[in-house]
Order: structure tokens, then C-alpha cells, then sequence
């Protein structure tokens, strides 16, 4: 247990000095719970993780490690129990219509989308993406996937990558890793630095894509749960697409009405 506790410390680019202040505790104590010479109780665990902001998964392996049973369940998303959550996922999903919005995992498998989501995906050159399970992030940089459709392509695929690395940081998680190496070999430009927008008054990284005749600009945001005590409500997340001038918020509602009079 000290040694994945004193990994997570250094992760999060702290003293020990610094998380024992923060965690209410001395510095010597913590030192030798690092150095395993002494046993940390199991409310001694859940604080320090608190405190690391470890993720939940994380959080009950530090817990076995200590010798402590997990505290965090792990439901499947048709688990009665989730079913309230679930709910409102669907109803944020529904109400952001005509707007396209989709529920992610922690590894960005795409759960649920709205109907606005299907007509972005139309030009999606291998079917194969779409196969469950499907990686929103996979399906965007890959070159047969949406990638060739995306105006700022280099300017996205630095965007992408650079807030996966940022994730993995805070979640340690090698599939993310091995993710973010897989997209970084797709073509689309140098992924060693940040975004930069070359857009006069852009107030975020726009995500720029042509779709038949149309040219399509969009501004994201994620929308979590507040206070999660289960590992997959934790990681679940909204990822919300907003369009970013008047054409393209007029195609998604002709879009939409196509579909209904379809």
C-alpha cells in the first residue's frame, strides 16, 4: 500500500509535507505508512486517497492493498440501482437535441448518443468503427473514420491528444496509455504540444468538420456527476456538442426535422 500511496503522491506532484498538512496528519506518520512501517487504518486510506483525488477504481485497490475490503461498488449500467442515474443521462441526452451529444466510459466507448450524432457519422468510410464497441475517440482521428471530413485536423488531433495525456495523468491507466499511443501514430500532423487557436475570438478549440456540402463548426462540453460512490458513475461523462455560429446550428435543425418527417 505505501508504495502505490507514495506513486499517486508523486503523480500528483506533491510533498510529503504537503499531503500530510492537507490529509490532517504528520509527516512522520506518512512517511512510515510509505515505508510500510506502519499500518494505515482503513480510515487513514480513504482520507489520503480523498485527498489525492485517486479515482474510485484506484481507491479500492489501495484499500486490498492495506488489507481492507473496497468500499466502492461496481455496477453495470442496467443495475436497478443505476437506474435514477441512467435516467438522467437519457433526459440530458434527449434534451440537448437538436444538438448531437453522447455518454462515454472511462475509456471513451461511446455508451448512448442522441439521434443528432448518426448524421455526423454518415461519411464514416470504414463500417468497422461503428461495431460496438465503439471508441468516440478512435472514430474521430482515424483516417478512415472521421478524420479526413475534419477542417482542423491537426489543430483537434493535438487537442484530443493532449487532454487524454492530461486524463491519464490524474487516472494512471495503462489502456488509456495504449490509446493515446495508437492515436498519436494516426496521420494528422505533430502531437507534441498544445492546441494552438489561430482563430481571431475563439474561446475554445472549435471542432471543425465538412459534411456533404456544409461546413460545420462545434464548441464541446463534459458534463459529470456530482459526489459518484460507484465506480461506473464515476467514470461516465456527457459530451456535449454546441454549434459555434448560425450555420451550423440551422443545419442540425433542418437535420432534425428531416429525420421526423422521415
Amino acid at each position: 500500500m505505501g508504495d502505490l500511496l507514495r506513486e499517486w503522491r508523486q503523480r500528483r506532484r506533491i510533498s510529503q509535507l504537503h499531503l500530510a498538512l492537507e490529509a490532517g496528519i504528520s509527516q512522520r506518520h506518512l512517511s512510515f505508512v510509505e515505508s510500510g512501517r506502519a499500518a494505515p487504518s482503513r480510515e487513514m486510506v480513504l482520507n489520503l486517497a480523498e485527498t489525492l483525488a485517486v479515482p474510485l477504481r484506484e481507491r479500492n485497490r489501495l484499500l486490498l492493498a492495506a488489507g481492507y475490503a473496497p468500499s466502492f461498488a461496481e455496477r453495470s449500467l442496467g443495475d436497478p440501482v443505476l437506474k435514477p442515474a441512467m435516467e438522467a443521462v437519457q433526459l440530458l441526452l434527449d434534451g440537448h437535441a437538436p444538438n448531437p451529444a453522447l455518454a462515454i466510459d472511462r475509456y471513451w466507448t461511446m455508451l448512448l448518443a442522441n439521434g443528432a450524432v448518426a448524421p455526423l457519422l454518415a461519411e464514416i468510410q470504414d463500417k468497422s468503427l461503428l461495431e460496438p464497441p465503439v471508441n468516440a475517440l478512435r472514430l474521430s482521428l482515424h483516417p478512415k473514420g472521421l478524420a479526413p471530413n475534419i477542417l482542423n485536423l491537426t489543430e483537434w488531433r493535438a487537442h484530443v491528444l493532449v487532454r487524454l495525456r492530461d486524463l491519464n495523468d490524474l487516472v494512471a491507466d495503462p489502456v488509456l496509455a495504449d490509446l493515446e499511443k495508437e492515436l498519436a501514430s494516426y496521420p494528422g500532423g505533430p502531437s507534441s504540444h498544445r492546441p494552438k487557436v489561430n482563430h481571431s475570438g475563439s474561446i475554445a478549440v472549435p471542432f471543425q468538420m465538412r459534411l456533404g456540402g456544409a461546413e460545420l463548426s462545434f464548441i464541446t462540453t463534459t458534463t459529470v456527476f456530482g459526489a459518484p460512490l460507484d465506480i461506473t458513475l464515476s467514470e461516465l461523462a456527457i459530451e456535449g456538442f454546441f454549434p459555434a455560429n448560425q450555420a451550423t446550428a440551422r443545419f442540425l435543425r433542418e437535420a432534425q426535422a428531416d429525420v421526423r418527417i422521415g
